[in-house]
This record gives structure tokens, sequence and C-alpha cells, in this order.
């Protein structure tokens, strides 16, 4: 199974590199994000400058130890490394990971299975069910077929088609305008705090909570299990040295693309009754027909780079860590892959039947998963890596809290505090109790 869910942990760099980025960035990028910088214009930078330093953290500070850990335990999974470390044998901390891989990548699969139709129905005249249908079929159809070796190296050509798009269609955009001074004027006209990064800085408290909300985007990316098995499968440490410039650079090109994306948009459609639908908007307005239907490949590529991983996830999460681990199924690898692409079956129609209702306000809902699966796993594996007397209990907790926490601040407390990001209490909490139980039970764990 290592070779299915791990591409048999020999990926070159640039391969480790882009597939992160790629399954990172998702529709998110290509739409929350340019939605985004046309709402709010500058201030979405802290956005940029949130993701580069998150992803610098991770590739810093994560990354190699992440790594040398999994070498050390064989493990295949996230799962493997915890219970690896912490000494799970009740499986309380591997059926924890499981339900919350699981929950959230649930709700993550139906958002970008709902941003595939959105981006479709934007570049053509498809309904929205059939948009939905077809980009998700295609997406379980070769994930299924060639497992992560194969996700990993579409997420390099995905990847490359994304930078592509996010260069060219601003570069056009603002030429179409009249060129930079000329947008920058008419953001000037439409709204002056459209070009300051700290306009809402004036509204105090609402403002002050936005800012940090946007920084603590790239929070997640310290612990989401979708980005760590990049690290597991990398070749060796060396590799991963390599892959942290080229991930850090591109990161920095794909979420400026993404805003400045947006502010053009703004000035040349500044009515626009969707906000996210402004790239695919640009792409049908300023080319011809063959180049926006390579940039309606770029938006479905983005996507795709996200969805493949996740049903991935949740498969090695059924398969290996309920399956082979929890119930000690005696099945071959080979027929456990089997059931791992059924599994990636199931889930992907389940998305695809939950996205036919259409999820709005993509930017928000993606981040909820995002932020859910980050807030779980980041503190435990931060705690793990550099807190020798983090204890099995203590990660049991801190799991559970970052977790329930982020979903509870969501629907009863998020609406109460100037919409702060749930990622911050979510994280902060978790990474609190870890640390606080585990003092209170290191001595009984030994």
């Amino acid at each position: 199974m290592e070779g299915y869910f791990l591409a048999g942990k020999r990926l070159p760099f640039w391969v480790v590199a882009f597939s992160t980025n790629a399954t990172g960035e998702s529709g998110w990028l290509l739409l929350g994000l340019t939605g985004m910088g046309y709402a709010v214009g500058a201030q979405a930078l802290w956005v940029v400058v949130g993701e580069v330093m998150g992803v610098t953290l991770a590739w810093t500070l994560i990354a190699r130890r992440f790594k040398r850990m999994s070498d050390e335990a064989n493990a295949l999974t996230v799962p493997d490394v915890l219970v690896a470390h912490f000494g799970d044998r009740s499986h309380v901390l591997r059926i924890a990971s499981v339900l919350i891989i699981l929950t959230m990548v649930g709700a993550y699969v139906t958002a970008q299975m709902a941003a595939a139709g959105k981006a479709l129905v934007g570049f053509t005249d498809i309904d929205y069910t059939s948009a939905v249908l077809f980009g998700g079929s295609a997406i379980i159809l070769y994930t299924i077929i060639g497992g992560f070796k194969a996700v990993s190296y579409t997420d390099v050509l995905q990847g490359v088609l994304m930078l592509f798009g996010l260069i060219l269609v601003p570069i056009m955009a603002i030429q179409h305008a009249g060129g930079i001074t000329a947008v920058l004027q008419a953001l000037s006209t439409i709204d002056t705090d459209l070009l300051s990064m700290t306009s809402a800085l004036n509204n105090e408290v609402s403002g002050w909570i936005l800012l940090f909300s946007f920084l603590a985007i790239g929070l997640p990316f310290l612990g989401v299990p979708q980005l760590m098995t990049r690290f597991m499968a990398a070749a060796n440490d060396e590799e991963l040295k390599k892959a942290r410039g080229v991930s850090i650079i591109v990161i920095l090109l794909f979420d400026l693309g993404a805003v400045a994306t947006g502010m053009v948009g703004r000035v040349l459609f500044p009515e626009l009754a969707d906000q996210e639908t402004v790239f695919p908007m640009l792409a049908r307005t300023l080319f011809t027909p063959v180049i926006t239907g390579l940039l309606l490949v770029v938006v479905v590529s983005a996507i795709m780079s996200t969805v493949d991983s996740l049903l991935l996830l949740a498969s090695s999460a059924v398969v290996r860590d309920t399956m082979q681990q929890i119930f000690a199924s005696r099945k071959t690898d080979q027929s456990l892959a089997r059931i791992g692409k059924g599994v990636t079956l199931v889930i992907g129609v389940l998305g695809i039947t939950f996205a036919i209702e259409e999820v709005r306000f993509l930017f928000w809902f993606i981040l909820f998963a995002w932020s859910g699966l980050g807030a779980a796993f980041g503190p435990v594996v931060l705690c793990m890596l550099y807190d020798k007397r983090t204890t099995h209990a203590g990660a049991v907790s801190g799991m559970l809290f970052g977790f329930l926490l982020t979903v509870i601040w969501v629907l009863e407390f998020k609406a109460r505090t100037y919409e702060l990001y749930e990622m911050i209490p979510g994280f902060f909490g978790g990474l609190i109790l870890t640390w606080l139980v585990s003092r209170l039970t290191q001595h009984k764990e030994g």
C-alpha cells in the first residue's frame, strides 16, 4: 500500500514542492482569493503574508522532522506517526484522527465540487448540476486509477497551469484597463480603502480581528494531513531541503497573482453580482475562445489538485487506519488498495451529491474545513516534534478540543466576535490544552 498511498516514498523535490502548493490552494485560490481581492482590495494582501509565513514555517519547522519520524515508524498515514510516537495501544488517538479526517474531508470535498461547478458555469453555458457531475466524475476517475503517484505528478502539471493563469490574467487585465496607473486611479475613485492594507484598522476592534484572521489562514500549513503526507512521500531529507525554496516562491506568486486579479477585476467589472466569478469573467472577456478554454482548465486544475489528495486522505483513513490497524484486517495490501479505490468512489460521489445543493461563499466554507483539520492536527504535531513531555492524553485532548472548538466557534461565536477566524481559537486552544494536559499526566504516563 505504500505505493498507492505514498508513491513508494520516492518523490523528487520539484514534485513535492508543486504537489504541496497545488494541494494546499485549491479552487479557493482561483475563485475565493480572487474574490477577496475584488471585495477588499489591498487588505487581501494580509492573506498573502499569512500564507507565505505558514508555508515557510511548515517547511522550516515541520517537514524534515516529520519525514524522519514517519520513516522511523514505517508510517503510511499521519495517524500512523502519532500512534507510533505516543504508543496508542487503545486506538483512541487513531479513532479520533479518522473521525476528524472523514468529517472535514467530507466538507472540503463538497466545497471543492461546488467550486468546480461554479467555475464551469462561469466559463460556459452549462447548468450547475451538469457542471458538478462532469468535473467531479473526472476527478474521481483519475484518482482511482493512479493513486498517490499519479495525483502527485498531475499536481505538478496543475500547479504549473495555475501559475500560468495567475500571471497571464492579471497582466492582460491591467493592460486592458490602461496600465497600472490607470488601475490604481480607478480603484481610488471606487473606494480609497481598496488601495490600503490598513484601512480596516480604522474600525478598531473589527479591523484588527480581520487582520489577524487573514494572517491566521497560514496556520493550518503546520499540520493538515494532506500536506504532511507530501513531506512523508519525499525521497529523502535532501529533496525536502530543495523543495522548500521552490514551494515558498510559488506560493508567493500564486497569492499575489490572485489578489491582483481580483483588484483589477474590480476596475473592469465593478458591479459583479458574485465576486468569486471575477477570474472566469476576465478569462471570457479578455481572451480568445482557445485561451479561455485553457484558463478553464487552470481553474479546474486548481480544484482537482486538492480534491484528489483529499479523496486519498479519506481513503487511507478508512483502509489503513480503520481496517488494517484498528480492526486488524488480514487482507492483502492489493485487496486493501482495491477497497481504498472503492472508498474514494463513495466519498467522491457523496461530495458531488451534496455539492449539487450549491455551496455559497466558497472562500469561508473552504477555510472552515481547512481550519478544522489544521486546529486538530497542527498543535499536536508541533508539540510532538518540539516538546518531549507531550503525552498521549495531551495529544488526544488537544486534537479533540482544537477540532470541536473550531466547529463550535463557527456555529455559536463567530458572528458575535466580529467574524474572528475559527482557526485562531481552535489552533491556540488545542495547543494550550495539549501542553496543559501533558504537564498534568506526564508522571502518570512515565
